[in-house]
């Protein structure tokens, strides 16, 4: 009854018999027979009868107690009397001509949902990483051509083989609909362009990061032209079902980047040793915090050698160095942009615009440029956030596998990890 139970938990046959188990120091050994009544034969359907048993495969099994185990297996030969071949018994254990199990095949496929790399998943199931990779190409994902999201289509970059590539991911379902191998405007044009014009008219809002290749492109979503007139329709050709929200994120992290390259600027005009130069190195993140975050409790300065709060400390580095202040008041030019006050953000950013230096101008001029798509973005409640996160596991996976030569394996993981649904299991106490 025990042998049974057992037999039936390792999902073997009733007609698999074990023999004998060996535990040895690295892994379980457990040696077993298979054999039945023998069927008629498959070449004439003649009448077979039992041969001898064939010489024990080893089989990789999955573990045993969180130790690992494999197990030979003795299978029985049949011989027709009529023809007098010799076949082979057949088990739903391995496959033909295989000595994998299934069952490790199918374990080896929940965990290539996971974020693992393949050497991992096949040292756990002693087996090469050629095994696991060659599961990882039965997988086919095919595009589907025939609908786009309706509500939001989310488009960033993509960090792949050192260079940017484009993601698009429908943020209801959060599953990615296609990673490109460039964000060049002819690759991503050609391919929404394989859409019907009704799939692309069908798309409502789209959100994406403040590069400059994806708002032309999405001027060009709407009706396909000829190449002669491409520039003219960037100009031209209008969006009326579409709104583009540029993310929220992008635009507060283009007024910390100007702050940064304008403290470098100003910390270079000083000797190391100085004053100015410690201050300015020391507490760049007292300099790019939000002052409304700023703690009350108090600290002692190494620096200035006294026991200060963090905004007493700011104003003593605004003391040295004064031309900072003006710099830092203008970060304030983002508190509208939280409180969805769009008139107050551009009118700080008109008036602060020509006493400014090359890096605020740049990020500044780029805000003008996009104001109808910033203020789209305090109208609406849409951001690139899922896309973020979900870029950060894209991270994951390529760090674990301390990266990947073939992009097309790259993407295959990519679809498995957030495209497959997995089921959830509860534990019943």
């Amino acid at each position: 009854r025990q042998l049974y139970h057992t037999i039936e938990l390792m999902e073997l046959k009733q007609n698999i018999t074990l023999t004998k188990v060996f535990q040895h120091e690295t892994h379980i050994e457990v040696q077993a027979t298979f054999d039945y009544t023998p069927p008629k034969c498959c070449h004439c359907q003649g009448k077979q009868i039992k041969y001898d048993f064939q010489k024990p495969s080893k089989i990789p099994f999955i573990e045993i107690g969180g130790i690992p185990s494999l197990i030979r297996l003795k299978k029985r030969g049949f011989q027709c009397k009529d023809c007098h071949k010799v076949t082979v018994s057949e088990t739903s254990l391995v496959q033909k001509n295989c000595q994998i199990s299934e069952l490790v095949k199918r374990k080896t496929t929940q965990l290539l949902l996971n974020r693992e790399a393949l050497t991992h998943i096949a040292e756990k199931f002693a087996l090469s990483t050629s095994t696991v990779n060659r599961k990882l190409k039965q997988f086919q994902f095919k595009d589907n051509f025939s609908t786009l999201p309706e509500v939001r289509l989310g488009m960033n970059s993509l960090i792949k083989k050192e260079k940017l590539a484009f993601i698009a991911q429908d943020h209801n379902t959060k599953k990615i609909i296609t990673i490109l191998d460039n964000r060049r405007q002819t690759t991503i044009r050609n391919h929404f362009f394989k859409y019907s014009k009704e799939a692309r008219e069908g798309v409502k809002i789209v959100t994406m990061d403040m590069s400059g290749n994806y708002i032309p492109l999405i001027i060009l979503l709407r009706s396909p032209v000829s190449r002669l007139r491409l520039k003219q329709s960037i100009l031209d050709v209008s969006l009326p079902n579409t709104k583009i929200v540029l993310d929220r994120f992008h635009i507060v992290q283009h007024m910390n980047r100007a702050l940064k390259q304008t403290r470098i600027q100003i910390m270079k005009q000083f000797e190391k040793k100085s004053l100015e130069y410690r201050v300015l190195k020391y507490y760049w993140k007292l300099i790019q915090k939000d002052r409304r975050k700023l703690s009350p409790n108090a600290f002692y300065s190494r620096t200035f050698r006294e026991t200060l709060t963090p905004k007493e400390c700011l104003d003593k580095i605004f003391k040295h160095v004064p031309q900072l202040k003006n710099t830092t008041t203008l970060s304030i030019t983002s508190f509208p942009l939280t409180r969805k006050n769009i008139e107050q953000f551009f009118g700080l950013i008109q008036e602060a615009l020509p006493q400014l230096n090359h890096p605020f101008k740049i990020a500044l001029t780029t805000f003008i440029r996009y104001q109808k798509y910033i203020t789209n973005a305090t109208k609406l409640p849409y951001s690139n956030a899922k896309l973020e996160a979900n870029n950060k596991l894209i991270r994951n996976i390529k760090r674990n596998a301390f990266g990947y030569r073939n992009c097309d394996n790259f993407k295959k993981r990519i679809y498995l990890a957030l495209n497959s649904k997995k089921a959830r299991t509860t534990i019943v106490l």
